[in-house]
């Protein structure tokens, strides 16, 4: 850390608007996310609604953490999130002076937010000048770009924590621009992170991409999807590639500029194609059972899978974990899934089989595991999406609704043919 850099840091928009961050958006929780924008915004998972810090005025001192004791209140909040809320990364944790440390912290920049004494808001950013973890490296696959672009160039956001009372405030705002202003500073021009599959539709629409060949499928972090920004845009990485000629593009970039990723999104492909391929899917299904489109024109099948994504899971995928507090619901359209309650085998599910969707109707908890038997791809609908579908296009809601309960029903069935009907 340099010394100009233990001052107050500024939060004005310029910065945000330079590395094309805005303020918080709907939710707030916890995860390991991307970029200074997609890594003050993990705690989105959360559900908590922290929509532009709208409830009253205060006063965030935002740092960047230099002494023991700043880097130690850092640690503190994040075991209070991470550990305690979210019940994450306890065996990294020391439970008896309630920190979590990681050995990011010590190569990394921790910028902090503290309203009257207390740090309420924190995030951490690993400069590839200063060097990245194997974990890091092997967790958000740099090794490519780092063959053909300077190390320096790059870093990884994540390791957000909000405190449970300023959710909804502009804490997370706050901090974000003091970093954002770092960003800018080092000329960082590809920010590396991850959030959690229900999410994807919001960091997508936020210029974030999908570049990974797999996703992530952590115990202790859970199944993440890796996502990259481009602070000053694609452009801007234009002659910077070792391999490649003085006005091409690395091709690592290309590479997420072409989809060749282990993510397919509504918003980044042409919306009929995606569309299309979806319903050829599920049509193929439609004579064995009810899918979750039954009934709907093609128009109103658009209107479901608008900031919808299809994901490609490789076998082992953990892609629900029970008690994660995600309510999106999935769809299956290729391949096998296990579904497990206490580590026992309770179901299989194949090609147009719907999951997830106890959490979103009852507002719960997961209450199952769910793992990818063999390679397979889902499409992922965001709670988010679903409810606004419910408020401005009901009739819509209602028909895929119905279909997700009649697959419901007969799912139970299949449970216990002699139950009740």
């Amino acid at each position: 850390m340099t010394e100009r850099h233990s001052r107050v840091l500024s939060s004005g928009s310029r910065d945000r608007a330079r590395l094309g961050i805005t303020g918080p958006q709907r939710t707030l929780g916890g995860a390991s996310q991307t970029t200074a924008d997609l890594a003050t915004r993990s705690l989105v998972s959360r559900g908590v609604d922290a929509s532009a810090g709208l409830g009253g005025v205060m006063s965030i001192e935002c740092r960047m953490a230099t002494s023991s004791d700043e880097v130690e209140a850092v640690q503190r909040l994040r075991y209070e999130v991470y550990v305690e809320e979210l019940g994450r990364y306890s065996a990294a944790a020391d439970h008896d002076r309630r920190v979590l440390i990681e050995t990011e912290d010590t190569s990394s920049w921790l910028f902090y937010g503290q309203e009257g004494g207390e740090v309420v808001a924190s995030t951490r950013i690993t400069w590839g000048g200063g060097g990245f973890s194997s974990r890091q490296v092997d967790q958000y696959e740099l090794q490519p770009w780092l063959d053909e672009l300077p190390a320096d160039l790059l870093a990884v956001g994540e390791r957000t924590a909000v405190r449970a009372s300023r959710r909804g405030s502009r804490a997370v705002d706050e901090v974000l621009a003091a970093s954002a202003s770092v960003v800018a500073e080092h000329g960082l021009l590809a920010v590396f992170g991850c959030c959690e599959p229900h999410l994807l539709g919001l960091y997508i629409s936020m210029g974030q991409r999908p570049y990974a060949k797999r996703n992530i499928n952590s115990e202790e972090a859970g199944y993440l999807v890796p996502l990259v920004g481009f602070p000053l845009g694609e452009e801007a990485l234009r002659g910077r590639s070792r391999r490649r000629g003085p006005n091409a593009l690395p091709r690592c970039v290309e590479q997420v500029l072409t989809g060749h990723t282990s993510l397919v999104s509504s918003s980044l492909v042409d919306p009929d194609v995606y569309r299309h391929e979806i319903r050829r899917t599920l049509d193929e299904l439609h004579a064995q059972r009810v899918s979750a489109f039954d009934g709907l024109t093609d128009d109103e099948v658009a209107r479901c899978l608008r900031r919808s994504n299809v994901i490609e899971c490789m076998s082992g995928d953990r892609v629900v974990r029970q008690g994660g507090t995600a309510r999106n619901i999935f769809v299956v359209l290729a391949g096998t899934l296990e579904v497990r309650h206490h580590g026992q085998l309770v179901g299989v599910l194949g090609p147009g089989d719907v999951f997830g969707e106890m959490a979103f109707l009852l507002e719960q908890a997961r209450t199952y595991d769910v793992d990818a038997a063999i390679e397979s791809r889902v499409l992922s609908l965001s709670e988010g999406s679903l409810r606004k579908m419910i408020a401005d296009d009901p009739v819509v809601a209602a028909k895929l609704l119905l279909n997700i309960s009649k697959m419901l029903c007969s799912r139970l069935i299949k449970t216990d043919p002699s139950g009740p009907r």
